[in-house]
């Protein structure tokens, strides 16, 4: 029978078991309080889905409200003021996320913002954390709604896929169905060679979470 490994040890099966978590995202970016007490459900969650014996947990993406960044003086809405956001905040909270995933171990995707040089906005982005405590990739928001890329974000280019335990699995976020997804799944597909591939897709809110399983 399989059991979970203990807390800190890696397994030494073969085996990916899979965790997404629903955590509070705040809407406020400027907010220390609710960004620190995010950062600090997420390590909960985290070690919660450690003991349950998952290899990898994935969170939401951060959701910044447009009613918060981006409101203007006549109601309507202006471009963001990025440089109100609490940056060091989300800094921290991230290096305490990556230590965390290490000392678990346990690959970890969470959603935070990843500041470009001024007056360029920021990439809406989920960062990947391998169970070693390194940031391994960072998948940047490629499908924005006209709101998102006309007052909030920078879209991102690239998709993204990573490998773990030998599973080799999609990022893309706000696709309600999978052909939504910038480029689909064949641009990931692509880049391999031509084999079969079993996908799952999981819907966590705003985001998706592709399984693709070489058979």
């Amino acid at each position: 029978m399989n059991t979970a490994p203990a807390l800190g040890q890696r397994p030494t099966e073969s085996r990916t078991v899979r965790s997404v978590a629903q955590s509070t995202v705040p809407q406020d970016p400027t907010d220390r309080g609710a960004l620190r007490a995010a950062g600090q459900e997420i390590r909960a969650l985290m070690a919660e889905a450690a003991r349950a014996g998952a290899r990898l947990v994935q969170f939401p993406i951060v959701y910044p409200s447009k009613h918060v960044m981006a409101a203007g003086p006549d109601g309507g809405l202006d471009p963001a003021d990025w440089s109100r956001a609490a940056w060091d905040v989300l800094r921290e909270e991230a290096e305490s996320i990556a230590a965390l995933a290490g000392e678990l171990p346990m690959w970890t995707a969470f959603g935070s913002l990843h500041p470009l040089t001024p007056p360029n906005k920021p990439h809406d982005s989920l960062f990947i954390v391998s169970d070693r405590d390194q940031l391994v990739a960072r998948y940047d928001k490629r499908l924005l709604s006209h709101t998102e890329i006309s007052y909030l974000y920078t879209p991102g280019r690239e998709p993204l896929v990573i490998e773990v335990d030998g599973m080799r699995i999609g990022r893309g976020q706000c696709c309600g169905r999978l052909e939504q997804c910038p480029g689909g799944l064949g641009d990931r597909e692509g880049r391999g060679h031509h084999q079969r591939v079993k996908v799952g897709v999981t819907p966590v809110g705003c985001c998706v979470l592709v399984h693709q399983c070489v058979l």
